[in-house]
This record gives structure tokens, sequence and C-alpha cells, in this order.
């Protein structure tokens, strides 16, 4: 059995459009620069869920935000990510298809993988990993580890494919075979 592992954002998704992200940031009167650098500063905590929702929105905007403004963040941040890579997305649908054993694992925060949950070419993956609900973040080995107990696989018998080498690498440490991501025409042709 071998299984194929999908990070999310910039792999089935297709990157974060800055428009969306500046569309946050006056949403909320933030400096659109500072609300950036807060955003990714800050997000490896969010993912981990070291830091709570209220805890990271209120960093990213630096002033304590509202419960509405919360929603509104949340709702937007999950909708900033929804933008699917039509050729992965493409090959995953083939892979089910065919019945291959295919996962997925992403650095998201438990309320952002509640939302993608929700998007039909994420909820056609029967087994979904998130950091935000598993307490721990790539390219930390455990976080493979993990994955592997979880599928009951040896780690030889799973492809992780991501966008950052150092999650590949990441992947790679744990014995797994890593794919970078470049294209979904790239990857089609890695996978066979």
């Amino acid at each position: 059995m071998m299984w194929i592992v999908f990070d999310y954002g910039n792999v089935l998704s297709l990157p974060q459009p800055e428009s969306e992200a500046e569309e946050m940031a006056r949403t909320v009167r933030a400096d659109p620069a500072a609300f950036s650098r807060r955003y990714w500063e800050h997000r490896l905590d969010f993912d981990r869920a070291t830091l709570t929702p209220e805890d990271y929105w209120s960093e990213v905007t630096g002033r304590q935000v509202t419960s509405a403004e919360l929603d509104q963040l949340i709702s937007m941040d999950v909708a900033s990510w929804a933008h699917p890579d039509e050729g992965t997305v493409s090959l995953l649908r083939e892979l089910l298809d065919q019945g291959g054993d295919v996962a997925l694992l992403s650095n998201a925060p438990a309320c952002v993988a509640d939302g993608l949950d929700e998007l039909p070419w994420i909820a056609a993956i029967d087994r979904r990993f998130y950091s935000g609900r598993m307490g721990m973040v790539k390219p930390d080995k455990e976080i493979f580890d993990r994955l592997a107990e979880d599928l009951a696989a040896d780690p030889a018998e799973i492809v992780f494919i991501d966008d950052r080498p150092e999650n590949v690498e990441g992947a790679r440490r744990a014995g797994m075979t890593g794919v970078r991501f470049t294209t979904a025409d790239a990857l089609r042709e890695a996978l066979r």
C-alpha cells in the first residue's frame, strides 16, 4: 500500500491572493503591510494551536479584536485559501477515482481546518490531518511520525507532497518520500 499525502496551501489551493489579505486588513482598519507581516510572523503558533484565534488575530491587528471582527476575519481567512489549483485538484480526483490511498496533511489552525473541510475537493479526502488539531506543525518530525502512526503505515509507504522545501525535507527525515510541488503537471510526472 502506498499513501499519497497532499499539503493544502499552494498545492491543492492557489496562493492566498494579496488583494484578499489586504481586504482583511482594511476590514479591521489595520495597516496592510503591518497586518501582512504579523499574519505570517505569528502563523506557525496559530497553526500549532499555541495561540487561540482571538489571541492570534489580536496579535495580527495590534489590538484586541471584537467577537464580530474575529468571526469576520476567520471567515475571510478561510475564503482566501479556498481557491483550488484546478490542475492539482484534477489529479487528486483521478487518484480518488482509482481508489488510491490519499490523505491531507496541512499546517492550518483548527478554525481554518473547519472551513476547509467543507470544500468539496477536501471533503472528498477521508483522511485529513491539520496541525491545529494535532498541536504540532510541519516541518517537525513529530507531525510526520504521528501521520504515519494514524495511517497505520510504514513511513516508507508514504509519498508526501508540499511546496515548501523544509516540509519536504522534514518528511524525508521521517523516512517518507518527499516531493516538492511546483506545478500540477510536474507532480503528475513525479507520481508516475
